[in-house]
């Protein structure tokens, strides 16, 4: 399966402009949606379910950690793939977000086509569990 829609979550509008220029050249028919912080990527999530959360942690209003404990609770379904993307060099926030199960990767930034890479990978794997899990 390949990545159809990716939501970008940073509160930074160059990293947010990095992020979709990776995607676009990674695949230009990549839907890229993008959201400031975690409150206005949960109005997202309440419209539609991408197949990708590329998030950052330090941002206002909601950050990273709150996003995903709200994504937690709120959200029955969540996307097939949740990754971390940050500046933060911290082995503790890189332990505290895999917690999540549905946290999947954890890069530092910028965004690279390798990390887009290991995200399409992942989606293939999630397909091949859940098709197993549906055939049961």
């Amino acid at each position: 399966m390949t990545l159809n829609s990716i939501l970008t979550v940073d509160d930074d509008e160059g990293d947010l402009f990095i992020c979709s220029y990776t995607i676009r050249k990674f695949d230009p028919n990549i839907k890229v949606l993008k959201a400031l912080n975690g409150r206005e990527a949960l109005d997202v999530l309440h419209t539609t379910t991408p197949d990708a959360i590329i998030l950052d942690i330090n941002m206002p209003i909601m950050n990273g950690f709150e996003f995903l404990d709200r994504y937690a609770i709120e959200f029955e379904r969540h996307a097939p793939v949740v990754a971390m993307l940050t500046s933060s060099h911290l082995a503790a926030d890189r332990e505290r977000a895999m917690r999540y199960n549905f946290v999947k990767s954890y890069f530092e930034k910028p965004l690279t086509p390798e990390n887009l890479r290991i995200m399409a990978s992942l989606l293939d794997e999630d397909e091949k569990a859940r098709g197993v899990a549906n055939s049961e």
